[in-house]
């Protein structure tokens, strides 16, 4: 074999099926996992009679690779990056490039790529979203870099990228840690989709009573329409998928106990660091930590009353369709609050970040593509210095349309004791963000009267203080 084209480090799940789909679209790749086994076990079984070479130590791995040398590190981020990189180094030569495919903190990647560029070796901190799927047959792909370190990677990434309108997922988003930042925000924004697919679900099934298989009709009506999207299909398919031992719905059997890694908290951090309301996100995490301690919840189920349980006697229908409009408005709001992290961090970190490229990456191979994004796209090109998406002529006469469905199916909830933290926050941005007057004249009172802090006034310049 000749000198692979690309090398792939680490191969789990998202590091072999990358592998396996640079090999699929004609490239060389040499392979290395620092378990010999894991290299052995994928080398007979799914790379087999591949254009994929094993290798079984760095240097081997690093010398099977044409220069100048293209190394895709899939381990986990922290110090696993940092022993990989530290290791990489001393074998690699000035013009060489690593790209870290993996969920790193952005800073972290800021500080890599610095260090790197110093030995003057290319870094990208390339985000990856598609999970293994996505991985295997084209991932939506947010590389960030300097553009000289892009240019060597670019035809390759480009190549393997889920493609849209005859365009790839992957556009050069930025600087340093652009790519990686951008990634935390899509990661953000995806707890928000699914938390709020989640309440939509809670109210048809706990308020109407819909069985699962008229809530998979629901789901699946609404993937045809305006929510079409991956996160709204694989629900549909979900609640259609029946539990072997039990002969009952698969959902209804798994323990609602909800995992997280660290990107939406670091997404969160941000934007508590960048003066970004976020509370659909901050809801959706909120509901992740209170689903974890269940055992507490069991006793409160006990101590804490509920409303009374009555059953919904209005229209049924009517009913639906205003849960279809809450998700769709809720679902504006969640994306408009990642669009304004990303502006905001954009300026400063002086990232100049194209946002209508960035809506055009995630609108195929990742967790978050939907056909709302095409229409994001249109947002941010005929105004890229658009300041909130909801300010947009489509979205906000969307969401005039959509409000009193949204209310009221945010009220039928909280009558019937049904937890709805993320459609709630996004209906309270929405009111917030549009009213000309919020009772933060008196916090400021407030803030003055037990320290001092001054306030404003609305009828002249200057800061003042009330002997109170």
């Amino acid at each position: 074999m000749s000198n692979s084209d690309i090398g792939v480090i680490g191969l789990a799940v998202m590091g072999a099926n990358l592998a396996l789909n640079l090999e699929s679209r004609g490239f060389l790749v040499s392979v290395f996992n620092r378990t010999q086994g894991v290299t052995k076990r994928f080398a007979e079984g799914r790379a087999k009679g591949r254009g994929i070479l094993p290798t079984y130590s760095l240097v081997s791995f690093v010398q099977s690779l044409t220069r100048p040398r293209k190394i895709v590190v899939m381990v986990k981020a922290g110090v696993a990056i940092d022993t990989t990189i530290n290791q990489l180094v001393s074998l690699l030569d000035q013009g060489d490039v690593i790209v870290d495919g993996g969920n790193s903190l952005w800073t972290d990647t800021q500080r890599r790529e610095g260090v790197l560029r110093k030995k003057s070796i290319h870094f990208i901190g390339c985000g990856i979203s598609g999970g293994e799927e996505g991985a295997l047959t084209g991932p939506s792909l947010m590389p960030g870099g300097s553009p000289d370190s892009w240019e060597v990677v670019s035809p390759i990434l480009r190549r393997i990228a889920a493609v849209v309108e005859s365009e790839p997922c992957c556009l050069y988003i930025g600087p340093d840690g652009a790519g990686h930042y951008v990634k935390m925000v899509h990661n953000g924004i995806e707890y928000g989709d699914m938390q709020l697919i989640c309440e939509a679900y809670a109210i048809l099934k706990n308020v109407l009573g819909l069985s699962h298989l008229e809530l998979r009709e629901v789901f699946s009506k609404w993937n045809h329409g305006e929510l079409s999207s991956y996160l709204v299909g694989i629900t549909a398919q979900i609640l259609d998928k029946m539990d072997p031992e039990t002969g009952k719905p698969i959902v209804e059997v798994i323990l609602d106990k909800a995992g997280q890694k660290g990107t939406g908290k670091w997404a969160i951090a941000s934007a508590v660091d960048q003066g970004v309301a976020a509370g659909v996100l901050y809801a959706a995490m909120e509901a992740r930590i209170l689903s974890s301690r269940r055992e507490e919840r069991l006793i409160a189920s006990r101590v804490l009353s509920a409303p009374p349980q009555r059953p919904f006697t209005g229209d049924r229908m009517g009913l639906i369709n205003a849960v279809e409009d809450a998700l769709y408005a809720s679902k504006i709001v969640n994306y408009a609050q990642g669009m304004d992290l990303l502006a905001k961090a954009s300026k400063h970190y002086n990232w100049n970040l194209n946002f209508g490229n960035i809506v055009a990456v995630w609108r195929g191979g990742c967790i978050i593509r939907a056909q709302f994004l095409s229409c994001m796209k249109r947002a941010y090109e005929n105004k890229p210095d658009l300041g909130n998406l909801m300010l947009d002529p489509f979205f906000h006469s969307a969401l005039s349309k959509r409000q009193e469905g949204w209310r009221f199916a945010a009220s039928v909830a909280l009558q019937h004791g049904v937890p709805v933290p993320a459609l709630g926050a996004g209906l309270t941005y929405y009111d917030s963000y549009r009213n000309p007057s919020l009772p933060a004249n008196l916090i400021q009172a407030q803030r003055d009267f037990f320290g001092a802090h001054t306030y404003e006034r609305v009828d002249k310049p200057g800061t003042f203080h009330t002997k109170w």
